[in-house]
């Protein structure tokens, strides 16, 4: 059956919203010929957006011919502003930005173990408000925040988990109550994969599983395009995982024993202490990633860099920070081959601060190793995005959240839905 004019308005206009996203700012005749539709639909449709308050006029071609068709059409960038929070056990870190993903204001605040829950919450709050009230985007349209822990994938709301600070949980419901906005939540790896598939070591990778590496470890699966929550939201909850060389099994409530044993931070200090490797963290960054990093700089390697990185101390120049690298790529194919012979995902992303600490030199032994365990070809990438990957993941969910309601028709003939 025939779309109704409406719906098929809709429709064009969906596909024109996502080209402005995707390329920037076009012109009618680039709109004509990316879309296919015919001159004087692209007409109406620029009309309808420009009415909507979606679409201006930005700037003209380099064209000597000027006029109508030289006009360049993008997105209003201000239409709506965001936030994204990515919420770790020992800080807090903020971003603010434009409907387009600009960054208009960021901060980070460390918060103690020992401050108690209202303070921790109350100071998380602040933050977010003072970012906004600097890029002056008050009142936010929506906003992601990536946490550790699960979250429950029927309410879409951060579950009690052991070993986690109790204002996590209780920070959510506070923005909730005191923001007009939409708050969002999700798991921080899972925000982590979506960022690395969208911007970073799996653009374009419709099945895939990212390994985060960072003060612990977790897994994100990404299958066929789409992420894999699991029936309680515990999917890729890996560092539970029994490993061969620990003193002990995991249990309903530690993961001690797991693969969070070998492949934790805690575990990749007690490591690096075996072989003489040392290096100076920089605050909030787990001090797994500095010996990484000065390992991989002692082989001669080029790990990437990551912004306010603590000073490294010089690595053995012998042979102990390979022996290092290869021990501990040994302890991270263990986990890789358990997700390979489960999933076959064919790439796996060494993601947190980490595995992109490690960069492609970890990455080749894991690889290396993996292929000695598993018969099935598996990639082993490191992550781009480093610790940035959480909170570029939760602005993506909060960018997407916006743009669903302010694109979504208000009526049967007008705007689009993206």
């Amino acid at each position: 059956m025939a779309a109704s004019p409406s719906t098929a308005r809709a429709i064009n206009d969906r596909l024109a919203l996502r080209l402005l996203q995707r390329e920037g700012p076009l012109t009618a005749g680039q709109l004509k010929t990316l879309t296919g539709l015919s001159r004087p639909t692209v007409a109406d449709l620029v009309e309808r957006l420009q009415d909507s308050g979606l679409v201006e006029v930005v700037g003209e071609t380099g064209d000597r011919r000027r006029g109508p068709n030289a006009r360049l059409y993008g997105i209003v960038a201000d239409r709506a502003h965001l936030a994204a929070l990515d919420v770790r056990t020992d800080s807090v870190s903020v971003v603010v930005a434009d409907l387009l993903g600009k960054t208009l204001a960021e901060a980070v605040l460390p918060i103690g173990s020992d401050t108690a829950t209202e303070a921790a919450v109350e100071r998380a709050v602040v933050l977010l408000e003072r970012t906004a009230g600097k890029a002056g985007t008050v009142p936010l349209h929506s906003v992601g925040i990536g946490a550790p822990g699960l979250v429950d994938p029927v309410t879409g709301e951060l579950r009690d988990s052991s070993g986690l600070p109790a204002w996590h949980r209780r920070l959510v419901a506070v923005l909730q109550e005191r923001l007009p906005a939409r708050v969002l939540v999700e798991n921080e790896t899972n925000l982590a994969a979506l960022a690395e598939q969208r911007l970073g070591a799996a653009r374009d990778q419709d099945t895939f599983v990212l390994l985060w590496l960072g003060h612990g470890v977790g897994a994100a699966v990404v299958l066929d395009g789409k992420l894999r929550r699991g029936a309680s939201g515990g999917a890729g909850e890996i560092g539970f995982l029994p490993m061969p060389g620990t003193s002990r099994l995991p249990s309903a409530v530690s993961s001690d024993g797991g693969f969070h044993t070998l492949a934790g931070s805690a575990g990749v200090v007690e490591l690096a202490g075996r072989y003489g490797v040392s290096a100076v963290p920089a605050p909030q960054e787990p001090p797994s990633a500095a010996l990484v990093r000065a390992a991989v700089r002692a082989v001669g390697g080029a790990p990437a860099a990551e912004a306010g990185a603590g000073e490294d101390a010089p690595a053995d120049e012998g042979g102990s920070a390979a022996a290092f690298l290869d021990d501990l790529a040994e302890r991270l194919a263990l986990g890789a081959a358990a997700v390979s012979a489960v999933l076959d995902p064919g790439r796996i992303v060494l993601a947190g601060e980490a595995g992109h600490a490690g960069g492609e030199v970890l990455a080749a032994r894991v690889e290396d190793r993996l292929a000695t365990m598993s018969p099935l070809r598996t990639e082993v990438r490191a992550g781009a995005l480093g610790g940035a990957a959480v909170l570029r993941g939760a602005l993506l969910t909060a960018r997407e959240a916006a743009q669903d309601e302010l694109f979504a028709p208000h009526d049967e003939s007008r705007a689009p839905v993206l």
